[in-house]
């Protein structure tokens, strides 16, 4: 499939595909080069949170493997499944219903396709619906008549991203810990969390319909995360897999009670390249729709990201220039899988300066 130079953000309220409406995979969203199913069964790590030697156990997943599963999280199962109850409520709306709520060309809030979907030639077989923030607006898109079903969304999907926040906390210590860093070594980490501009939130529902012909279909194509780690519920249907070097895909089996974390782009740059960030995707299947809830865990959009100090040296030189997360952003919607190339830093650890 060949990438495209458009930017992601200009092309992000394409339309989904009506998926009720058609029996067949349409050309549009019929890949030449379609997911293998058959996998390699490697398991990837999964970490006890409560195991006092977590930390470690996630240093040593971040560099060999990019992504792991972590129990003992602290988020309320009960919690997890209302949300995955909500999401999968508001894909089953009418079309036109969700189509009040379609994301426009400035913004990355609200219905639509993937956020990538222009950096390819084919179209996903998935919709989603991002939340920045409150979802408030979009909940009263969606459901004009009905206070009661708005106010629930919206309390579910707040306090789904107010647990995600606290476990994103705990989970960037322990990365940080594991290196032999604390948060004075991250100045924004001491931020005040007050404001949602601070720490903008970003929670992404993806849903994965059934599909007519799955071994040419994608439901979510190969990429990295821009942020510094993503939280994932797959819930209880696979259908994410992760690219491991001389390995090749493997599937992420879901876990009773656990939540997959993957490796951003920028946690790969703040660790000068020692931590792996994951190339995924998801695939879809004939027999069952799929619901997934993302949390893209990232810093302030002005703050700039670039190799901590105490991981760089004369053996070890910076291997990337500072930059935002707002400005990463762009890079990567316009370039998509060259976004790392284009800040690698060739300057040399002498004439490196941080800002």
């Amino acid at each position: 499939m060949s990438s495209t130079s458009t930017s992601t953000r200009n092309l992000s309220h394409i339309i989904p595909l009506d998926f009720n409406s058609v029996d067949t995979l349409p050309d549009s969203h019929t890949w030449d080069s379609s997911p293998d199913h058959h996998l390699f069964t490697e398991f990837v790590p999964i970490i006890d949170l409560h195991d006092p030697n977590a930390a470690t156990l996630i240093r040593l997943a971040s560099e060999q493997w990019g992504v792991f599963q972590v129990t003992n999280h602290g988020v309320p199962m009960n919690l997890v499944q209302e949300a995955e109850v909500q999401a999968r409520g508001l894909f089953e709306l009418p079309r036109d219903q969700k189509l009040r709520a379609l994301r426009s060309p400035e913004s990355f809030s609200g219905y639509g396709s993937a956020g990538n979907a222009a950096n390819f030639s084919k179209l996903m077989w998935s919709e989603g619906f991002t939340i920045m923030g409150s979802p408030v607006e979009h909940a009263a898109q969606l459901w004009p008549d009905d206070q009661s079903v708005q106010t629930h969304f919206c309390d579910v999907m707040e306090e789904y991203q107010k647990k995600m926040k606290g476990l994103s906390g705990k989970l960037i210590r322990l990365m940080l810990g594991s290196l032999g860093l604390d948060k004075e070594d991250v100045k924004w980490l001491n931020r005040p969390k007050r404001s949602s501009t601070n720490f903008p939130q970003v929670l992404q529902l993806n849903y994965y319909p059934v599909c007519p012909d799955p071994t040419r279909a994608m439901g979510l194509a190969p990429h990295t995360d821009t942020s510094v780690f993503t939280v994932l519920n797959q819930c209880d249907i696979s259908g994410l897999q992760v690219f491991q070097e001389g390995i090749g895909w493997m599937s992420v089996q879901p876990i009773p009670g656990a939540l997959v974390v993957n490796v951003g782009d920028l946690m790969h740059i703040l660790s000068n390249g020692r931590f792996k960030t994951t190339i995924h995707r998801a695939v879809v299947n004939e027999l069952h729709h799929r619901i997934s809830i993302a949390y893209f865990y990232g810093p302030p959009y002005d703050v700039k990201i670039s190799p901590l100090m105490k991981l760089i040296g004369q053996d070890h030189p910076p291997l990337y220039r500072p930059v935002t997360w707002k400005e990463y952003l762009g890079i990567k919607g316009t370039h998509f899988n060259r976004a790392l190339e284009l800040i690698r830093n060739d300057t040399g650890y002498a004439s490196f300066i941080y800002e």
